[in-house]
């Protein structure tokens, strides 16, 4: 028996003793989160001497390899879960979505199939049930838990794929591509970049996309789509976009989607979180006609702030999703009757059981909690740009209509725009009161603002637009 082992057999307290002393530590971390600097403070050659050096020969006792590591690695983490981390519309993790994560990894489920978890499947059946309610998606719609809007965007456009193909007579799934008949997919040129990723991964390519204009916003335009879809003809996509990763937009699906159908296309929107914008009143003139597409990917781990990783895969058909998905193996037994086997709507065959989390998530939150707090982060941003707009160094250069805030800066002094944007928002990083990531607009540099996370408050917003404006300051005069 190894000493691993013996020690185990021989203190079978010690775990629990070892979680008690990493909950400690976990706490500390966050009680740490609302006043820390947001940036890492070790350099990577700190990071490197910290963690690094060559594998031990013999075992550790468990509580000195965590102790350690946690050390070691504290200063190289970024506060991305809190209040003032506005980088790459990341959410936090709400206290019940992170209490169930730590049962998640306690219980160790693999979610593959009912039988190896029926707790995580039926589960899964009840959040899909709510998802479904909560975003006014059609209550039949498969549902497939992903880890995240790449493997969302993935997993629809499989479906897509079968569909639109097995419509002119081919089985992707059997025959593959290679002779199969061509397929058109047409994508705004504001399209995110993980859904050319997912185009890639099922063959269709990156330079087959046939790009749309979009307007001033980000938002395709439906006379350029009906131009564009006058001389397509044979198996078609079309993806749409719900909030721009950069201004926030949304592609006016109310428009869109019936020049799409008209076509014979299948439709799939990606709304990694402009999905969500769909539970607000307020937003209807720009989610119209989302719920006419085919399929729909987004991500929890934005907007419904559940830890990582998380991500929702919707599709209306249910045939041609299970058809693109299906595990078949000889062992595979699939579940009697109506039992789900959450592994047939996913790319993954062991898989974490990530809906735990993101059950306590919606359970806190209510639908009512969920509403408001979408509705506060949109207003935050609203906040902040009116906070920086007042600053004559500063520009706005979107319509913040959702949870996104674009920023430009002017130097007093003139010169070159573009550089000086990229120099303020190295120095907001560097300074560390917030976080927020550097991007390019319409051929522009520009600072990206997300707020997204469930504990930023309008405090937070006033102290980071401050903060900014004040590194702005410094580095005009």
């Amino acid at each position: 028996m190894s000493d691993m082992r013996k020690r185990a057999a021989i203190d079978p307290e010690g775990t629990l003793r070892l979680l008690d002393e990493t909950a400690k530590t976990a706490g500390e971390w966050l009680a740490a989160l609302p006043e820390r600097e947001v940036k890492a403070t070790a350099s990577v050659e700190e990071l490197r001497e910290a963690l690094g050096g060559a594998l031990n020969e013999e075992s550790e006792p468990a509580s000195d390899v965590v102790r350690n590591f946690a050390r070691a690695a504290e200063r190289g983490l970024v506060a991305s879960p809190g209040p003032r981390y506005f980088g790459f519309v990341t959410g936090g993790a709400l206290p019940a979505s992170l209490a169930a994560d730590w049962l998640a990894s306690a219980w160790d489920q693999n979610a593959v199939l009912f039988v190896s978890s029926p707790a995580a499947s039926v589960a899964e059946e009840v959040v899909a049930s709510w998802l479904l309610d909560l975003l006014g998606l059609p209550a039949d719609a498969s549902v497939g838990l992903v880890t995240g809007c790449q493997m969302a965007n993935f997993t629809c456009l499989a479906a897509a794929r079968h569909e639109v193909l097995r419509r002119a007579g081919w089985d992707v799934e059997a025959d593959g591509l290679c002779g199969a008949p061509r397929i058109t997919v047409v994508a705004g040129e504001e399209a995110h970049a993980t859904l050319h990723v997912a185009l890639r991964m099922l063959g269709l390519g990156e330079r087959n996309v046939l790009p749309i204009p979009a307007d001033e916003q980000g938002r395709m335009i439906p006379s350029a789509l009906k131009e564009a879809l006058e001389n397509v003809s044979g198996p078609l996509i079309v993806c749409l976009q719900a909030g721009n990763v950069n201004s926030g937009a949304f592609d006016p699906c109310a428009e869109l989607v019936p020049l799409a159908k008209a076509k014979g296309a299948w439709v799939h929107v990606d709304g990694a979180f402009g999905l969500w914008g769909a539970l607000l009143p307020e937003l209807a003139a720009h989610t119209e006609g989302i719920g006419l597409a085919d399929s729909w990917a987004t991500d929890a781990h934005k907007w419904l702030n559940v830890p990582y990783d998380s991500g929702i895969a919707v599709v209306r058909n249910e045939v041609a999703h299970r058809a693109s998905m299906t595990l078949k193996a000889p062992y595979y037994i699939a579940a009697p009757g109506a039992v789900r086997d959450p592994s047939q709507w996913v790319p993954e065959s062991s898989r974490r059981a990530r809906v735990f989390p993101l059950y306590c998530a919606l359970r806190s939150l209510g639908k009512n909690g969920l509403r408001e707090m979408i509705a506060r982060n949109c207003a935050q941003a609203r906040l902040m740009a009116s906070l920086l707009a007042e600053d004559p160094g500063i520009r706005i250069l979107n319509d913040v209509v959702l949870n996104q805030v674009l920023v430009r800066f002017v130097p007093s002094h003139g010169g070159d725009a573009d550089a000086f944007t990229r120099r303020v928002t190295a120095a907001v990083q560097e300074e560390g009161t917030c976080w927020a990531g550097g991007s390019v607009w319409k051929g522009m540099a520009a600072m990206r603002i997300s707020v997204s996370n469930w504990s930023t408050t309008d405090t937070d917003i006033r102290r980071s637009a401050a903060a900014i404006r004040s590194v702005l300051s410094t580095l005009c005069f």
